[in-house]
C-alpha cells in the first residue's frame, strides 16, 4: 500500500482542512516523519490507521478522542486517504462520531460515525462493516499487521527489534 494523498480536517491537532500530497515524497516506499513534539507527527499515523482500520495507531486513543478541540464548531471532523495497492487507487473516507451544531436551532447534535470506501471502478461501499472487510481483503493484512509490518510508530521501533520472528 502507497498513501498518496491524506486530508484531514478538525482532526487532533489540525484544527481546519489539511491536505497531505504524499505522493510528493516518491514512490520509493520509505518515509520517515519527524518533528518536534506536539508537531502531530502521531496524528498523521492515527489519521492513515483510523481511514483504513476505523482506530487509532496506538492503544491509547479511542476515536471519540480525534475530534480536534481548536476546530470551529461547525468544521466537520474527518480523514480522507487516497492510497494505491496494486496498481489500484482507492479512496477511503471516515469521520468518528463527535458532536456538531445542529442544523436548526440552536444547540449540538450527535454526528454519528460513518465511512465511504471508493474503489477505482466508481463503486462505492459504505456500511462499515463492508468497508472494514474490504479493506483487509485490499491489503491482505488486519490493523495490528498493518501496524508491524507498514508503520512504525513513535516508541514502537524496541517493540519491532524485540519481537520474535
Amino acid at each position: 500500500m502507497r498513501p498518496i494523498k491524506l486530508t484531514v480536517s478538525a482532526f487532533g491537532p489540525y484544527a481546519g482542512k489539511t491536505v497531505l500530497d504524499l505522493d510528493k515524497l516518491g514512490e520509493n516506499g520509505l518515509y520517515l516523519i519527524t518533528g518536534d513534539t506536539g508537531a502531530g507527527k502521531t496524528t498523521i499515523f492515527d489519521a492513515i490507521t483510523y481511514a483504513l482500520y476505523g482506530e487509532a495507531s496506538g492503544d491509547n486513543r479511542e476515536p471519540s478522542m480525534f475530534r480536534s478541540k481548536y476546530a470551529e464548531a461547525t468544521t466537520p471532523t474527518e480523514v480522507e486517504l487516497v492510497f494505491s495497492y496494486a496498481g489500484k487507487t482507492y479512496t477511503v473516507k471516515r469521520n468518528p462520531e463527535y458532536e456538531r451544531p445542529k442544523s436548526r436551532g440552536e444547540g449540538f447534535t450527535t454526528q454519528k460515525a460513518e465511512v465511504q470506501l471508493k474503489y477505482p471502478d466508481g463503486r462505492v461501499v459504505t456500511k462499515q462493516r463492508d468497508v472494514d472487510n474490504a479493506i483487509r481483503d485490499i491489503m491482505g493484512i488486519n490493523r495490528s499487521q498493518f501496524l508491524q509490518i507498514a508503520m512504525i510508530a513513535q516508541g514502537d521501533f524496541l517493540k519491532l527489534l524485540l519481537a520474535p520472528t
